[in-house]
């Protein structure tokens, strides 16, 4: 199966290095056993597969680095790494447990499929992989109502200064009313709190023309906000990236790794819906890397956003998902 058409570009495409920008994708599902959807992605990319634990695989072969295929389940991947001697009572005891551990979370507990920092341009990769991986029977957020299933985008930062990364996260803010609307997040995933949004006083902070301080003031006001990684917006990644002391000292959560990109956890993984794909989400991405590159038209943006959310009778009545739509978007 092939698809020629073209998905479109974010309008900076180079790093501050001049180097391509890279993104890394993760899509979640069930419906498949491990190996069979490793298998899969090995057999649609060329790649090799290597059993690294119980439940994890890596796919290797690819020039941009491996993939990996595993249960996102943190306990189970750590046992599953774990060297067993089956002639023990303290490893029966732990092989009973693990397996019990097991059964319990395959219903709820997805697998997921990492690719490595792709050239942009490979997004299209990750699109010819969704009907095949729909074929062979995998399963998304609309499936079950436990699916708390989600994609994420991991697109590499334009450059590192606080005015590049603060005109990213104001554009996101002031979007992301229209965002969760176009995202129609499943309840499951609601329920979760995976992708919480921002606390309004700190939208008001970010959002006001003049807030542009510089960088250990960018993350110490986003730390004292957002401790936590589930937010639509992770930044504590990229924040761990750039100074891990400091992100260190408010959260000590092993599950933020550091690296150098925008986290955007928002869209729902709907794999299993026919017609379903990834375009809807990452056009919508688009919109975020387009005014945060236009400044312009986001001072402007954040002005008549910050009048909104200084009235409260159109805060709590009015429409500005609607009003973005209408005014704020690039096409």
């Amino acid at each position: 199966m092939s698809d020629d058409r073209k998905l479109a570009m974010p309008p900076v495409m180079n790093g501050a290095d001049g180097a391509p920008r890279r993104i890394g994708v993760e899509i979640e599902m069930n419906g498949l056993p491990l190996d069979a959807l490793a298998e899969l992605v090995a057999n649609a990319l060329d790649l090799t597969v290597e059993e690294t634990g119980r439940y994890e695989r890596a796919l290797h072969g690819d020039s941009a680095g491996d993939w990996q295929v595993e249960v996102d389940f943190q306990l189970l991947k750590e046992l599953g790494r774990e060297v067993r001697d089956e002639d023990t009572f303290a490893d029966d005891l732990r092989s009973t447990a693990e397996e019990a551990l097991k059964r319990l979370a395959e219903p709820l507990v997805p697998l997921e499929l990492v690719s490595p920092p792709l050239p942009m341009e490979r997004l299209s990769d990750i699109r010819r992989l969704i009907p095949l991986l729909r074929d062979a029977g995998a399963k998304g957020t609309s499936e079950n109502l436990t699916n708390a299933f989600g994609m994420q985008f991991n697109p590499e930062i334009p450059a590192a200064d606080s005015d590049t990364l603060l005109a990213y996260l104001k554009a996101f803010l002031c979007l992301q009313d229209w965002l969760f609307k176009r995202a129609d997040i499943d309840v499951a995933r609601r329920a979760t709190s995976y992708v919480d949004p921002f606390p309004s006083e700190y939208v008001r902070a970010v959002v006001a023309v003049d807030y542009w301080p510089d960088r250990d003031r960018m993350i110490d006001d986003y730390l004292t906000a957002n401790p936590t990684r589930n937010r639509a917006l992770d930044l504590m990644p990229l924040f761990l990236h750039l100074d891990e002391q400091r992100v260190r000292a408010a959260t000590d959560d092993p599950l933020i790794k550091a690296r150098p990109t925008f986290h955007y956890r928002l869209p729902n993984s709907d794999i299993g819906r026919p017609g379903w794909g990834m375009e809807l989400a990452w056009n919508d991405w688009l919109e975020v890397e387009r005014l945060a590159a236009d400044r312009d038209r986001l001072d402007a943006c954040c002005r008549a956003y910050t009048a909104f959310l200084d009235q409260p009778l159109q805060r709590w009545l009015g429409n500005w998902a609607g009003r973005v739509r209408r005014r704020w978007l690039s096409q």
